[in-house]
């Protein structure tokens, strides 16, 4: 069964109904957020770098990040959106990017060096921030990830 090795808790400010995960020295990074984003997927990849949709435009969204040493227990309920991808990160290291204000200064760590991982982000909260983004605009913690992160090959 596999353990939680590490947590964090960050907040992402999304603008544009989108926000990113990157490596946190994106210098050598061939597609640096948020060129090339998909605003049609809920959850795309690029080298070095993770891109998620939002059902807000502009709001505080809370992430939680977990590090497992193997895949964790896939928990379907209560959430609105669940996808996974494989994300291979240089340095072990990565920060939160926002399309208004860039790199945000959190940094996540996934490892003490870079490798192969596979991810499963959570979403819940997302028609409530699509309703305060109609309404009054910006809202805090309304929208919640969960991002799962374990190494390839576990």
């Amino acid at each position: 069964m596999a353990q939680l090795v590490r947590q964090q808790h960050v907040e992402a400010y999304v603008g544009y109904h989108a926000f990113g995960l990157q490596e946190s020295d994106d210098a050598d990074l061939p597609v640096p957020f948020p060129d090339d984003f998909d605003h049609g997927a809920f959850l795309s990849t690029h080298p070095g770098r993770l891109d998620i949709t939002s059902g807000g435009h502009t709001h505080t969204a809370t992430v939680s990040v977990e590090v497992w040493d193997g895949p964790p227990q896939k928990d379907p309920a209560g959430w609105d959106e669940q996808a996974e991808a494989h994300f291979e990160s240089t340095s072990g290291q990565v920060a939160v990017w926002s399309m208004h204000t860039g790199r945000m200064d959190d940094v996540i760590v996934l490892g003490d060096s870079g490798g192969s991982w596979r991810v499963r982000v959570s979403c819940a909260g997302r028609a409530e921030a699509a309703a305060l983004s109609e309404g009054e605009g910006i809202g805090h913690g309304v929208e919640r990830y969960l991002m799962q992160f374990w190494p390839v090959g576990v």
